[in-house]
């Protein structure tokens, strides 16, 4: 990939960019509403009620880890503590823009349920195919779970972008409940695309309270964990890491590298022409033990996103008590939060801006109050972030709130 082309590719369609800086730009005075959550740990039904979760083919699989398919998977845990029994259905495919094959077997899956059917559909699916999804809406009682708006993604062209933002808002109004990761993807949501308001409901991700990180000296070892695409901008990371060269730091990018193959070979030629191949490392994804070691080991967490709803990889570092360094955009403010003292675990930058975020890296590696300040904060927000359970909890609320006949929603 030439750097023409990937300047091309890392711009957001001008279509999208000019809706996305008039919902920017707009006071939403709208607060999504949720109803209170019942005490955790009270009594479980004895007799589950049933929901099918329609989810992309590779939900499971660990060589394309994503944010998306681990809160799909979670649910599938959580669910049945809150009264709903979970059936899965994997629908393999080249989801949002499926070939005939995907569609047939999406149809075929949806169509075999019974009218009255309670079923949950992972965005990604859901949101590219309006013609299946609309006629199934009369019947069936769908909620669509979005992580991503669909024309938020980069790398693509911007007819197709433009063909996607049309498909999805065709898709999120014929159904009766949608279900966003964030505040702001529910506000972006129901701005963007016309929806009301009460049909769409938030349901952040979870995290997992984990030992803290040992860290290496306290101040050196960066932490990017996110796929290598365009949408997630390490090429900026890279950019604003040469122009800090001077300082000693090391950084451990992990994440898929099968998303992108293009973007991935010129991000390994920017490491190259910056000669910074032995102190930055694209090591592929990971999980398990070997995500926790790469947890456990990291300093400073940084994410250069263009576009984010929530943010998983945030939380996950702070659930260790690590500080992040991240672009400002979207959900990740709320993902970074503050501390129950006000105190605030992170810096965004702006996110067109590599300077911006060098010239973090250097107030992090030269004041060393501020690196107190921010490891405390995250130490605090550690303690406050909310579990999974309220995940699965706010989504089984909405479900239970599906009006009892299938209706299209205008």
């Amino acid at each position: 990939m030439t750097d023409v082309t990937l300047e091309k590719a890392v711009q957001t369609a001008p279509a999208v960019q000019a809706a996305v800086q008039t919902v920017q730009a707009a006071s939403l005075a709208y607060v999504p509403a949720q109803p209170p959550l019942p005490k955790i740990g009270g009594i479980i039904p004895m007799s589950l009620r049933s929901v099918h979760f329609v989810m992309p083919g590779g939900v499971d699989d660990p060589a394309n880890p994503s944010g998306g398919n681990a809160y799909d998977r979670r649910l599938c845990l959580d669910l049945p503590g809150f009264g709903w029994q979970v059936h899965k259905h994997l629908v393999s495919g080249s989801w949002p823009r499926p070939e005939a094959a995907a569609r047939a077997d999406l149809a075929r899956t949806l169509r075999e349920f019974p009218d009255g059917t309670v079923v949950l559909l992972d965005g990604l699916v859901a949101c590219g195919v309006p013609e299946i999804i609309a006629p199934e809406a009369e019947r069936l009682r769908l909620v669509v779970l979005v992580h991503l708006p669909l024309g938020d993604e980069r790398g693509i062209a911007p007819e197709v972008a433009a063909e996607l933002d049309a498909k999805e808002r065709a898709v999120l109004r014929a159904v009766p409940a949608v279900v966003a990761t964030s505040d702001w993807a529910v506000r972006r949501l129901v701005s963007h695309h016309g929806l009301a308001p009460e049909r769409v409901h938030v349901a952040a991700p979870g995290a997992d309270i984990a030992p803290l990180a040992s860290g290496t000296d306290g101040v050196s070892r960066l932490l990017c964990v996110a796929a290598v695409t365009p949408r997630k901008g390490q090429h900026r990371l890279v950019e604003a890491l040469a122009a800090a060269k001077d300082l000693p730091w090391s950084c451990v990018c992990v994440g898929g590298l099968g998303q992108d193959p293009e973007y991935v070979a010129h991000l390994r030629g920017l490491i190259a022409k910056h000669g910074l191949e032995d102190r930055l490392e694209l090591a592929g994804p990971k999980a398990g033990a070997q995500l926790d070691a790469a947890y456990a080991a990291a300093d400073l967490m940084v994410l250069t996103s263009y576009a984010e709803t929530y943010g998983m990889a945030v939380t996950e570092a702070l659930a260790r008590g690590i500080p992040v360094l991240a672009t400002d955009v979207g959900g990740l403010p709320e993902a970074v939060g503050r501390a129950p003292d006000g105190g605030v675990p992170g810096i965004l930058v702006p996110p067109e801006d590599p300077a911006a975020l060098a010239a973090e890296l250097r107030g992090w590696f030269g004041e060393a109050d501020v690196r107190r300040r921010l490891k405390a904060a995250a130490r605090g927000r550690r303690a406050a972030l909310n579990g999974w359970a309220t995940t699965a909890q706010r989504l089984a609320g909405v479900l239970g709130r599906l009006p009892r006949e299938p209706r299209r929603a205008a």
